[in-house]
This record gives C-alpha cells, sequence and structure tokens, in this order.
C-alpha cells in the first residue's frame, strides 16, 4: 500500500477509519525524518495492506500535531479503530516498528 500524505483536513477521513494506522508526524528539515523515510517505503511494502502508513508535516499541519500531544519529530503515532494505541518518538528500526505493528494487529 502506498504511503499518504495526510493534511489538517484530510486526517480524520484518512487516519480515523477502521484498522490499523501509523501516522508520521515530520518535516523537511528534520534529519532523522530523511533516515526514517526509505524505513517506512520499506515497511509499506513488507506489511502491505495490513496497516495503512500516513505522513503528517508538522510545518504545514500544525492541529494535526498539536492534537496529539507532538513535541519533536520524528514521532509516530499507532492508530487502531481510530484511536491512538502507541507512540514512538525519534527514529527506530524497521524491526521495532514492525513489532509495534503486530503488536496492535
Amino acid at each position: 500500500m502506498a504511503i499518504v500524505n495526510v493534511s489538517d483536513q484530510s486526517f480524520n477521513a484518512e487516519v480515523e477509519g477502521e484498522g490499523t494506522v501509523l501516522v508520521d508526524f515530520w518535516a523537511p528539515w528534520c534529519g532523522p525524518c530523511k533516515m526514517l523515510a526509505p524505513i517506512l517505503e520499506e515497511l509499506s511494502t513488507e506489511v502491505g495492506d495490513a496497516v495503512k502508513i500516513a505522513k503528517v508535516n508538522v510545518d504545514e499541519n500544525p492541529e494535526s500535531a498539536s492534537r496529539f500531544g507532538v513535541m519533536s519529530i520524528p514521532t509516530l503515532i499507532f492508530f487502531k479503530d481510530g484511536q491512538p494505541v502507541d507512540k514512538v518518538v525519534g527514529l527506530n528500526s524497521k524491526e521495532a516498528l514492525k513489532g509495534i505493528i503486530e503488536k496492535h494487529q
């Protein structure tokens, strides 16, 4: 499944439905965010339709970041059926992220 770019306006429609969604709160100037991007690309290929991966640019969409208490980036928030169930701050390995996804399947 392709990674979806989400805005403050589309957040509810894209994230708060059924299933598991991993939301990456990032910014273009953030070094660790750039390092995380290829990891998320690989993850999206490996997990397929099991998990939707969404990206929120915090500079362009401050409402969503504020709503979920994002203080530093990258912050990954895992949603299950529209509710936040887990949060990871900073750069993580693909294996660590896969483990969290499997926990919430």
